[in-house]
């Protein structure tokens, strides 16, 4: 599972998911990638699920990349606790993510095998995502920086 080694603080604000992810969202490593469409917390045991999804759907073939990381703690109160008296200790570690973001990339295999270890990832995740190819994504990243 994943998480962070260290954290200077443990206990962090829930934030805002507002616009789209203006980082990582091309395709850098790999030849085909997830794309998130709608903003969301991935938790770590759902990367860890889209990852197993994806390796033992190419068989050993082909290299995947996770390019999204739980930096965000969670926290929760224990069951049948009175209100006030702080806040809970850390429960579990989310990665945010937002429109655009590509979460995970694949290389080395053909598109139908990627396109299928990609739909088996994508049921393992909570939000809407969508396959994208390096060649069409770089021609529409084009578009965006013009306007």
């Amino acid at each position: 599972m994943l998480m962070p080694k260290r954290v200077k603080r443990r206990r962090v604000f829930r934030g805002r998911m507002k616009g789209e992810a203006n980082r990582g969202n091309k395709i850098s490593y790999g030849e085909y990638g997830i794309m998130a469409l709608e903003p969301g917390w991935i938790t770590s045991n759902q990367i860890e699920s889209a990852r197993i999804a994806m390796t033992r759907s190419i068989k050993r073939g082909g290299k995947v990349w996770i390019k999204v990381f739980p930096h965000k703690s969670v926290t929760k109160k224990p069951a049948e606790t009175r209100m006030g008296a702080g806040k809970g200790a850390p429960d579990h570690w989310v990665a945010v993510v937002k429109p655009g973001r590509i979460m995970f990339e694949i290389a080395g295999v053909s598109e139908e095998k990627a396109r299928e270890a990609m739909r088996l990832a994508m049921h393992k995740l909570p939000i809407k995502t969508k396959f994208v190819m390096r060649d069409e994504q770089e021609g529409r990243g084009g578009e965006a920086n013009e306007s």
